[in-house]
This record gives C-alpha cells, structure tokens and sequence, in this order.
C-alpha cells in the first residue's frame, strides 16, 4: 500500500509531499516526490483517556455535579452501567468504537470499569462478538479497576483517585508486571494530587486544580498528564492549566467520558489549542505521539519503522482548501467530514463505514465535529 500527498513526517510534522509506503503493518519509507493529490497524511490519533462503557447514557444527568455524575460506586453512569445487561454494554461501545475510526483514532487508554467482566465486554467489543459490526482494528490499552484480578486480564490499572481507597499495593502489583498504573488527580480540587503523586504513578488525568508545588514536582519527575478540558468544563470542575503543565510535561490529550462528550480528538484539539493558545504542533503531538509514548505505542509519527496507523484528509475539501499553515488547520478547522481514509495497522477502514458514518452514531454533526 502507498498513499500519496503532503505527509506531516516526524514529531515536527514537516510537511513533505510525496508517498508513504506501507508493509506488514508499519510505514517502510516516505518518499519525496511531485504527486497529483490533495490528500494530507498524518499519524492517526491517539485518544489518551476514555471511558467508553458509559457509550449507553449519552447526555444523561444533565446539571448534575462531577460526583452525581460519575463517582463510583453509586454515581449516575455506576448506576445506568449496573443497570444496563452485559450485551447492551457490549453493543453501545462497539458503535464508540467504529465512531473513533471513522474519525482518525487507531488506539486509545481506557480506564475500565467492572472488573474481569468489564476488560473482557470491552474486548468482545472490539472483537465483534454479539454485535452486526464485525471486528475493529482500533487498538486499545485497557486499564481495568474494581477486581483484585483484573491485572491478570488488563494492560495495566485506571485508579479513580487517591481519595477512593488505598492503591499502593495494587502500584506494586503493576510495576512488578511491567504494566501501566494511571490515576485521576486534581479534577474536583487539589486534594488528592499529592497523595496521587506518591503513588509515582506512570500518568496523571485531568490536573485541572494543579498548583505551583504540584507542578514543581511535575518538572522533577517527568510525570505525564493526560488532559480533558471538554470534559472538564462540562462537569464545571473547572480547565486545566494546559500551557503550564506541558512546559514541565508530557501532555497528551483525552475525550474521558462518551456520557459527557463524543470521544472525537477533532473537538478536543480544537478546544485545547483555542484554551491554551499553544503552537498547533504541540497541540498535535497531544493527540498522537504523546498519548503513544504514555501507553509504550509505536505510533503516533509517519516516519520509517513507526506502525501504519494513518488518517488521511482531504486537503482540498471546502473546509481546508486555501489553509495557509496547514498545522494549524487540522488542529483547528478539520473534522470528521474532512476524512478521507483511515489505516490502522497498515488496513484500510472500509471507506463505507466513514462515509456512511458521518453522525458518529451518537447525533453529532459531521460539520460541526
């Protein structure tokens, strides 16, 4: 396989036009060289927070607080998911799913409820099993919660926060095994980031309430974050301090709850990059590389040796034709109308799927996203 166009090659996202190549999975070579094409390639993103189980309550609890809505273990989405039979759970987060591809996203870091059960709903999901959808190619690292076991099934631990329990033995456990341990901190107040913070953990959610001698420590220890200010100014929790966290961190970018927001990283890189008035390259990296290098992906840049997860535009759509910094139009103006192809694992998404799709599954507007 080969695709033809400008390329954002690299971390910087120079623009090269020419071809990528593609084989067994991973890009081979960009080559430069004059093509007939108006198509932009780029990394597909990278989606570094999701609870994706939650696909069933879509816009429920409106007014309510962050608590109400989602603190386990008797918060609104608790409730609806305790409520919901495994197969509606199922059904719900493989139409997510397919929603995600047919937006750009190859992987994505979910902190999953329900134990054993809940890893396991969310890879028949993406397995296709019980659902008209047939199988995914979006890959996910999912970090189980709420089962002492759940480790021996999951790719690591999604704490809720470190004022829901006591997590140092369950960090040990994780190290141990080599696998990831993230946690929410800072999203309600600034209360649980230290203890948060002690636990050494491998990333941070949310660090909305982060302050100086929370960010000091940011600086010494490398931490990364994960932030989700859609997300944030819904629950009216408040917005991260993006521009201050990623001048001491790694930051990547997440869409958290599907209850709250559509998990599309067009609208969380538009809302990050008008919040923080960071350089659009920084904004995209958020979305791609950054969240790979938080889960150990090798994805996230076009360049030789990388996996061939790539989301191609269409750069000569009525939406992006005349950019001038092209950068800076993905990150700010492009949406799902915008996609053209989608290849995760050097395999094309059926082209029907995202055409056809153009609604999310979930009411949103393709020309809005």
């Amino acid at each position: 396989m080969h695709l033809e166009g400008t390329i954002l090659v690299g971390e910087a996202f120079e623009p090269v036009e020419g071809r990528v190549v593609v084989a067994d999975g991973e890009v081979v070579r960009v080559e430069e060289a004059s093509v007939e094409s108006d198509d932009v390639i780029l990394p597909a993103f990278v989606n570094a927070h999701t609870h994706i189980g939650d696909s069933i309550a879509k816009e429920a609890g409106e007014g309510l607080s962050l608590d109400e809505l989602v603190a386990p273990p008797d918060g609104l989405k608790h409730r609806l998911l305790r409520s919901a039979s495994r197969e509606e759970k199922v059904a719900a987060m493989a139409r997510t799913l397919r929603y995600m591809e047919s937006t750009g996203t190859g992987s994505f870091l979910e902190f999953r409820e329900g134990g054993v059960d809940g890893v396991a709903a969310l890879r028949d999901a993406v397995a296709g099993e019980g659902v008209d959808f047939g199988e995914r190619a979006i890959e996910p690292v999912v970090l189980g919660r709420d089962d002492p076991d759940v480790l021996s099934v999951a790719d690591g631990y999604g704490a809720s926060g470190a004022r829901d329990g006591d997590f140092d033995a369950v960090r040990s456990e994780t190290r141990e095994a080599g696998k990831l341990f993230g946690i929410h901190a800072g999203e309600r107040d600034a209360d649980d980031v230290n203890p948060a913070m002690d636990l050494d953990p491998d990333f941070l959610v949310h660090m909305v309430h982060a302050e100086a001698i929370h960010l000091e420590r940011l600086d010494d220890r490398g931490t990364p974050v994960v932030v989700c200010p859609r997300s944030n100014l819904v629950t009216k929790v408040g917005v991260p301090p993006i521009r201050e966290l990623a001048e001491r961190t790694t930051v990547a970018l997440g869409t958290d709850n599907v209850m709250l927001d559509s998990p599309s990283m067009f609208r969380e890189m538009e809302f990050a990059a008008k919040l923080a008035d960071l350089p659009a390259r920084d904004v995209l990296r958020m979305a791609t590389v950054n969240g790979a290098a938080i889960a150990g992906l090798n994805k996230g840049v076009v360049e030789p040796g990388a996996d061939a997860d790539l989301l191609v535009l269409d750069g000569g759509s009525d939406n992006l034709a005349g950019a001038h910094d092209l950068v800076r139009a993905i990150v700010r103006r492009a949406g799902a109308a915008d996609v053209s192809r989608v290849v995760i694992g050097g395999d094309e998404i059926d082209s029907d799927e995202i055409d056809g799709d153009e609604t999310g599954g979930d009411g949103s507007d393709a020309a809005g996203d």
